[in-house]
Formats: structure tokens, C-alpha cells, sequence
């Protein structure tokens, strides 16, 4: 199911689109396709339909893929905390989120565990490594190249993950049963200046462009520290959930 999202390239992939702003919608999709395994990954980050989407649209998956005895794993986010904890959040960390993105995140993973007890309420951080670089990747780019004029934060701190691991992962533990809330993210805490860092070099780009600020100036409520521990999935799964540092420098041996 995709909200305005990019039509899948895979060979034999049936591709239904569906406005999750509808709640009978993805109830009907779900109903007649009748899935063992749903993995809901919709989301919209802010704007007017925040809450229709993230939050509401989360809640009619959930009831949905109950309804046919589907298993379900929803993705959520490490943006759910306040970023105040000292040390990695663990998996069953209560979130205290102080963003808008957050609070629906939070919210959304509240309504996913009460429609459907037995889901997975997968935590994860930042995801690149695609076909088409992220909008994080392309945020780094940009900045190195001149093209964007943005400084990146050195005490904000993520567990970038990339996402053919993150993938790997989730169709592994769609068939473990396990349920609740699990980490499921990179093994390196790297600070946003550090990831864009990483990045650039990767690409061949010119690191030393790119400039350094404290979250404090920004303005903006947002989580510092967003470490998240991801041990407990590791020991459930084979994939590897690599580090940014692991990923991104053997590029430029």
C-alpha cells in the first residue's frame, strides 16, 4: 500500500494504490487480497494530512490486518523519544516525543498496539542506501556541492540503517513471532555532521564543505540523542544490520 509513493520496479509485483486518508480503503485492499503478512511503511512527515495519514491511516491498517489474521509489522520511528536519555533506548522505551512528526509517530504506534495486539511496532532511524538516494543522502550532497546552504547538527545523534538490510530484516521477523516494540537499526551512532560526512565521501564529494552546528541554535524542538538499541533484533535475525561507517566507507577503497 503507497501513499503518493514511487511505483515499485519489481517484476510480477501487483500494485495497488490506495489514499489512506481512507480508512475503508485500505480495510477493502486488505479484505480482498487477504495477506498473511502486512508491513506498513505509509507515512507523510507533516503538512495537512499528518494525522489523516500517519496516524489515522496506521489505525485502518492495524484493524485490517486483524480482521484477516494477518500478521503485521508497522514501522515507527527512533523521533518518538525526546532525545534526552543518556546511552541507547531500549526496545521498550516509552516515547516522549517533542516533534509534530513525533507525537504522530507515538500516536500511530498507540493505536497500531490496541487494533492489533499482536503486532510488530518496529522502531528504526534513518534510511538510505536506495535506488534513488534519500532525502538525507541528497540533503549531504546538495550541501557539499553548494547547492543547499544548511549546516548539520554534531549532537544530534541517529543509527542510520541501510534499507537493504532494513528490508532483509523486516521479511526475516515477519515470520518470527515475535510482537511489541523492537529497535531495528544501524549499528553505528553517528551524529547527523558525521552521517553527512560519510555520505559525501562515498559519492567522491568533498566533505570538508559541509558545515557543523548544535541543535540548540536551530529553533526547532527536536530530539538529540535518538541512539536506538538494536542488540535484541540482531540476536532474532541473520542480516547483518551494518553500521554507516561499515556501509558507506568501504565505497572509497
Amino acid at each position: 500500500m503507497t501513499y503518493h509513493g514511487h511505483r515499485p520496479t519489481t517484476p510480477g509485483l501487483e500494485v495497488i494504490r490506495l489514499d489512506l486518508r481512507d480508512a475503508s480503503a485500505a480495510e477493502e485492499a486488505v479484505a480482498a487480497l487477504r495477506p498473511d503478512v502486512v508491513i506498513h511503511t505509509a507515512y507523510v512527515q507533516d503538512g495537512p494530512d499528518l494525522e489523516a495519514v500517519t496516524v489515522a491511516g496506521s489505525g485502518a491498517v492495524a484493524r485490517a490486518a486483524r480482521s484477516v489474521g494477518a500478521r503485521l509489522i508497522h514501522m515507527s520511528s527512533d523521533v518518538v523519544f525526546d532525545g534526552e536519555h543518556v546511552g541507547s533506548y531500549a526496545d521498550d522505551a516509552l516515547p516522549a516525543p517533542i516533534s509534530p512528526y513525533g507525537r504522530a509517530k507515538a500516536a500511530a504506534e498507540r493505536l497500531v498496539a490496541d487494533a492489533h495486539p499482536g503486532a510488530l511496532i518496529v522502531r528504526t532511524s534513518l534510511i538510505y542506501g536506495g535506488a534513488e538516494p534519500s532525502k538525507h543522502e541528497t540533503l549531504a550532497l546538495d550541501a557539499a556541492a553548494g547547492r543547499a546552504d544548511v549546516a548539520f547538527f554534531t549532537d544530534e545523534l541517529r543509527c542510520p540503517v541501510v534499507v537493504d538490510d532494513l528490508a532483509a530484516a523486516l521479511l526475516e521477523l515477519a515470520v518470527i513471532d515475535v510482537f511489541g516494540t523492537l529497535n531495528v537499526a544501524g549499528a553505528d551512532i553517528v551524529s547527523r555532521y558525521m552521517f553527512a560526512q560519510l555520505v559525501v565521501e562515498a559519492a567522491g564529494g568533498d566533505a570538508g564543505r559541509l558545515r557543523s552546528a548544535v541543535s540548540a541554535g536551530s529553533g526547532v524542538p527536536r530530539p538529540r540523542n535518538c541512539a536506538l538499541d538494536s542488540r535484541r533484533a540482531q540476536t532474532m535475525i541473520s542480516t547483518r544490520l551494518r553500521g554507516a561507517s561499515q556501509v558507506l566507507r568501504p565505497r572509497l577503497e
